[in-house]
């Protein structure tokens, strides 16, 4: 049997406005129900099945939305703040009333992936501990990184707190010279998240991470043709891939 819900509720989903606001678009006749005015805002809706419109406007109801965001540095990876710039601030007037949130966060300073999402199951299944989800990181290192850090970190360090993180792949991209003043350049695929944990990282060897880039959660790549502080929705391939792996 499909699920069906109210009318109002489905129309307040889809940005029509509030409960009250569209309790008055029903009662102005604006609101169709598969061809016919609709003279009751609680009346029970089939979405994959009933056809509604708003002054002759088709309306789209989708559950969930899922949004790959390229996150710049400089907002906070939060639903609101009363300092700072969130990431919902980033995104377009359409996705506002969706109650969209992020899966896990990056620190403000840190640009790349933010998955953003109102699907509460899969934000869980991602983000679950028990699920060791992969994150890759780009990042430049003060510092000279070599093969001692590769197996220190495939050990897994202890970081400030006495926590010993689990083993992690660092890949050396560019052994900088600290002499010169040459960064390291580095990626890093982790399976847990803590705070701070890739700069803590560093610090646990005696380097410091001067800029990081989140590239990857599980199969989901960040896009290299999104420009940075923009968002799109995933393809269905992406989608499919993130519920294969949560």
């Amino acid at each position: 049997m499909k699920s069906s819900l109210r009318l109002d509720k489905l129309l307040a989903h889809t940005g029509f406005g509030t409960r009250s606001q569209i309790k008055l678009l029903v009662k102005a006749g604006s609101v169709t129900v598969n061809g016919k005015t609709a003279k009751d805002s609680g009346q029970q809706i089939v979405p994959e099945r009933d056809h509604v419109q708003v002054d002759g406007e088709t309306v789209r109801y989708r559950e969930f939305v899922y949004l790959m965001l390229h996150k710049p540095p400089g907002v906070v990876s939060a639903t609101e703040d009363n300092r700072d710039r969130t990431v919902l601030d980033l995104l377009d007037e359409e996705y506002a009333h969706l109650e969209l949130f992020p899966v896990g966060r990056l620190d403000k300073d840190t640009e790349g992936l933010l998955l953003l999402t109102n699907d509460g199951k899969l934000s869980h299944n991602l983000l679950s501990p028990r699920k060791h989800v992969p994150k890759t990181y780009y990042a430049d290192v003060e510092g000279a990184v070599d093969e001692s850090d590769i197996e220190a970190f495939a050990q897994g360090v202890t970081l400030d707190d006495g926590y010993v993180t689990m083993p992690a792949e660092l890949r050396i991209l560019h052994r900088g010279d600290p002499a010169a003043g040459d960064l390291s350049r580095i990626e890093l695929t982790i399976r847990e998240g803590k705070f701070h944990q890739v700069k803590r990282m560093f610090q646990a060897v005696g380097k410091r991470v001067v800029y990081l880039k989140r590239l990857s959660m599980g199969p989901l790549k960040l896009d290299p043709q999104l420009p940075l502080g923009e968002a799109r929705e995933l393809t269905e391939e992406e989608l499919e891939g993130l519920r294969q792996h949560g």
